[in-house]
């Protein structure tokens, strides 16, 4: 695989690339790490170590680097939404090199394996955290989605879909607006056209947002919306109980026609927590504000004297409920805390362990 020679405009941000995200805070990244024969580009879709790569010249296949193979950790691993630099050939081939340092990224904890990360997106401007009017939001997962939107880097809208679907969303608007302390809410009808003016907007010239949500509650439809055309594949309700039917199968950049980009997801049953210290005090702020002025500074708002948490709920000023699912999302916290210091820990005795050799004799 020969190398193109550099090109002179290799550090040049392109009017194609403004429009997939591409900025000076990424060309400079770019310039760091690139090599000749190497160009920018933007992950918009991966499967077992091949990726789809949009560059100025337009998409490319591109498979991994060797250095990418048999590592997991976080930084290396490339995602839908990732920078990166691609090596091209004059032969066709394509070689994804480096993953750039990221401006956000949305991670969970992975499904399989609760001491390694998944970077669901990156370099994420907003997440559209999508809930179904149609049936009572689950306020209990909002709050989880709310956290790891808010520890993400991005900033957390909440879209309430299908309302055209109940008559009267009053009701669920003000339960969620109590939840997502802060954070813009939105109704939307992919049916009537209802809240699209007003969601747009965020994924205006150059800016990336991300649907987040259920199975079912209308992220693939609002992305065919936005894009005004067929993108996605949509499954009507289910009539017995108004339940959407899972449709997209794998994260996917797409562009939109009015500049913007948008990274469409799967349905996620699990959202476990990832180092989300950060991401709790945004998504809890009313619950942090009362804590300053509890007695003790580590309160855990459970038994402690002087707990003006807790002496909020019993003045009905803050929900109990609520209080009850800042104490578990901390908990997982913790426990995932302990989980890694414990994989650390049997990592090190086991390079130590194998570290050691025995003397020829």
């Amino acid at each position: 695989m020969e190398p193109l020679a550099p090109t002179p405009d290799q550090a040049s941000i392109t009017e194609r690339l403004r429009l997939l995200g591409y900025n000076e805070r990424f060309r400079d990244a770019f310039v760091d790490a690139a090599e000749p024969g190497d160009v920018p580009g933007r992950v918009a879709r991966g499967d077992r170590g091949m990726y789809v790569i949009l560059t100025d010249g337009g998409p490319v296949h591109a498979e991994t680097h060797r250095r990418f193979r048999g590592r997991n950790a976080l930084e290396q691993t490339p995602a839908v939404g990732d920078w990166v630099t691609v090596r091209l050939s004059s032969d066709g081939e394509a070689v994804l090199e480096q993953v750039l340092p990221r401006s956000s990224a949305f991670v969970r904890s992975d499904p399989g394996d609760a001491t390694a990360a998944q970077v669901v997106a990156a370099n994420i401007d907003v997440v559209l955290v999508m809930h179904a009017v149609s049936l009572e939001p689950n306020l209990r997962r909002l709050e989880r989605e709310l956290v790891l939107a808010w520890e993400s880097g991005a900033d957390p809208v909440v879209v309430l879909s299908k309302a055209d679907l109940v008559p009267d969303v009053d009701g669920a608007l003000e339960a969620v607006r109590d939840v997502a302390v802060g954070v813009p809410v939105h109704v939307l009808s992919n049916m009537t056209g209802l809240g699209v003016p007003e969601i747009a907007p965020y994924a205006s010239r150059g800016r990336t947002v991300a649907l987040l949500g259920s199975s079912g509650v209308g992220k693939s439809t609002l992305a065919n919306v936005l894009a005004g055309e067929h993108l996605q594949a949509t499954a009507d309700v289910r009539p017995r109980d108004q339940k959407g039917r899972h449709t997209t199968v794998a994260r996917e950049l797409v562009q939109l026609p009015g500049g913007g980009v948008l990274i469409d997801t799967p349905g996620m049953r699990a959202l476990a927590l990832w180092e989300s210290r950060a991401g709790m005090a945004l998504a809890f702020p009313d619950i942090e504000a009362l804590a300053a002025d509890c007695r003790f500074a580590d309160c855990s708002h459970d038994a402690e004297p002087g707990c003006a948490v807790r002496a909020a709920v019993a003045a009905d000023d803050l929900p109990a409920r609520r209080l009850e699912s800042y104490r578990t999302l901390r908990g997982e916290l913790t426990d995932l805390a302990v989980r890694h210091e414990e994989r650390r820990r049997l990592e090190s005795r086991g390079r130590r362990s194998t570290g050691r050799r025995l003397p020829r004799r």
